[in-house]
């Protein structure tokens, strides 16, 4: 774990706090798939553990807080009930106590350090650090500076949801798809579960993953 601890050293300096944005109503999974079970514990456990190695602070956004008293992080609701992911953000950016937020959705189980770390490094260059994808950009796996607040709470007021109604009136920085690819060849840091499909393939990952080697008797022998 040496590579995470030097990632965290870099990440921590720059003042941000890691946000997960549990705001979702997963009706497409059929149950809440930020508790649904992963690698020994619930989904969204992972997420938290890889957020407290990079970042000193990590900051859950939910209006259930009950659902995740097991989680030991902060908890914070919407501030626009109703409003969508966009009102998560603002909600995770208001209530942070650092100058950034690195948000990111319950549901994305293959997040990169190093990726992570990168973003972190251009926070100077924007209030938003945003990284492009095979299918473009990805708002919810980036950066957000306090200075989007007012811009954002412009939206909101008028209604617009969109998380990029307020890009026009803060300064973007965009990470190119081939900068994200230098880290991130495939792009996995960006895939998410939404359906059964998608978790059902992801336990198959996990349970191939766990087929290791063990030794008996002097012998190498599969376990599982």
């Amino acid at each position: 774990m040496k590579k995470t601890g030097a990632t965290r050293r870099q990440v921590a300096a720059g003042g941000i706090t890691g946000v997960i944005l549990a705001g979702g109503v997963s009706s497409r999974m059929g149950s809440n798939k930020a508790l649904l079970p992963y690698r020994g514990g619930r989904f969204i456990e992972s997420i938290h553990r890889l957020l407290g190695e990079l970042f000193d602070d990590v900051l859950l956004v939910t209006n259930t807080p009950e659902q995740y008293d097991f989680l030991p992080c902060r908890k914070g609701a919407d501030l626009y009930p109703g409003m969508g992911t966009l009102a998560g953000l603002h909600a995770g950016l208001q209530q942070s106590r650092t100058p950034y937020i690195f948000a990111v959705a319950c549901d994305m189980p293959y997040l990169n350090p190093e990726l992570i770390a990168m973003l972190a490094g251009c926070r100077d260059r924007g209030d938003v650090v945003i990284p492009h994808g095979e299918k473009g950009a990805e708002p919810l796996h980036a950066l957000y500076g306090k200075g989007c607040l007012p811009a954002m709470e412009r939206s909101l007021d008028a209604g617009r949801r969109r998380i990029v109604s307020f890009f026009p009136e803060v300064r973007v920085w965009d990470v190119t798809p081939d900068e994200v690819a230098r880290i991130d060849p495939s792009f996995d840091s960006f895939k998410n579960i939404n359906t059964p499909d998608d978790y059902f393939a992801l336990r198959e990952e996990e349970r191939a993953f766990c087929r290791l080697y063990t030794p008996t008797s002097g012998a190498m022998t599969v376990a599982g």
